[in-house]
């Protein structure tokens, strides 16, 4: 499912294997053959699958592309590279920002227990000091010395204060730090562990990425927004309930969604799908298949079953349009389809600029 997914880099990958299928060396390409454009070379690599009887699988496809373009002339690898590089979006880099930043958290989470440790260590020894005094208190006889066992106890108490006042502010800045680096790592995260799919920071980025390859191949893509019904939610009135009920379209999106599309939570209960290479009528269609498997999956409320209802918003994703504008057009969608209760999906094309 597209929400479970990550992508892999498609370079350095010498002596990778898959774990279910045995990789053999690629036959070399005879220096005459063509050195032209993608689909040239692509066919080139299936070719080289088939001749050394492997099954043309994504993950053996991908592999022998790599391995064959090291053969390839410079010219030819940097076209194809380029090409590449327009689908990639430097997951490498965000994952060591990432993974820096969770030893940075964890270094201080460490360092906010040594100083927490140190404070109990305090705190239990002023008991003991305070036990130590009760004790002389009770054994004096005279003034004088309860007097000087109550100055000492000053003196001690005095000294702890010190002590606990620089911990507590190490303990204060060490608490900000790592709060901040919590922060920066919400940031860098692109999935949404509420609904277990892509939040809106990687949503915008496959979107971007998108339009980018659309103005480099001029192939047809959409975006679909999807919201439990607003008629639904207000008759239930149950907050606990309704996340119940979004949480399982969450679910539902996952199930019919492809290997390729994307499924995000922009927000607020809005769901999207990036539908690539997907024209508007077959996002209509995928839209029509959505919506009948919800309606098809009751919930129950206690001794109430309700029936699932969604509203969505479809749009197609142009080189014209940018990502803010594609994202509030296919809203528009949802907007349009609740103007007509008949409609469970609504359209929303725009003019070329």
């Amino acid at each position: 499912m597209a929400g479970a997914l990550k992508s892999r880099s498609r370079r350095n990958i010498k002596n990778v294997q898959s774990s279910d299928e045995v990789l053999s060396s690629p036959s070399a390409p005879s220096s005459t053959e063509p050195e032209g454009d993608l689909e040239t070379y692509s066919k080139e690599v299936l070719n080289s699958l088939i001749r050394d009887g492997l099954p043309p699988t994504p993950n053996n496809f991908s592999l022998y592309f790599d391995r064959l373009l090291e053969d390839k002339s410079q010219n030819t690898r940097s076209e194809i590279i380029s090409i590449m590089e327009l689908e990639e979006s430097n997951e490498d880099e965000s994952s060591i920002r990432l993974e820096q930043s969770l030893k940075n958290g964890f270094s201080s989470i460490k360092n906010i227990l040594g100083i927490t440790a140190n404070l109990y260590k305090n705190m239990s020894l002023m008991t003991k000091i305070l036990e130590k005094r009760k004790d002389e208190l009770r054994a004096s006889d005279d003034e004088l010395t309860a007097s000087n066992v109550a100055d000492a106890l000053e003196g001690d108490i005095a000294k702890l204060n010190t002590i606990l006042k620089k911990q507590s502010t190490s303990l204060k800045g060490m608490y900000d730090e790592t709060a901040s680096i919590i922060k920066n790592v919400e940031n860098e995260t692109i999935f949404d562990n509420q609904f277990g799919v892509y939040n809106k920071r990687n949503l915008i980025t496959k979107v971007e990425q998108e339009i980018g390859l659309i103005e480099k191949f001029k192939h047809k893509s959409s975006l679909i927004m999807i919201e439990l019904s607003r008629e639904l939610k207000a008759s239930v009135k149950n907050d606990k309930a309704i996340m119940l009920m979004t949480k399982t379209i969450a679910r539902l999106l996952l199930k019919t969604s492809r290997r390729s599309d994307t499924v995000a939570h922009y927000g607020d209960g809005v769901f999207a799908m990036l539908l690539k290479h997907t024209d508007i009528d077959s996002a209509k269609k995928a839209s029509e298949r959505l919506s009948e498997l919800v309606s098809n999956s009751n919930f129950f409320l206690a001794d109430r079953e309700i029936q699932l209802k969604i509203s969505i918003g479809i749009t197609d994703i142009t080189q014209d349009h940018s990502v803010e504008e594609t994202i509030v057009s296919s809203i528009d969608g949802i907007e349009k389809a609740y103007q007509n209760p008949k409609l469970d999906f609504a359209v929303i094309l725009r003019n070329p600029k």
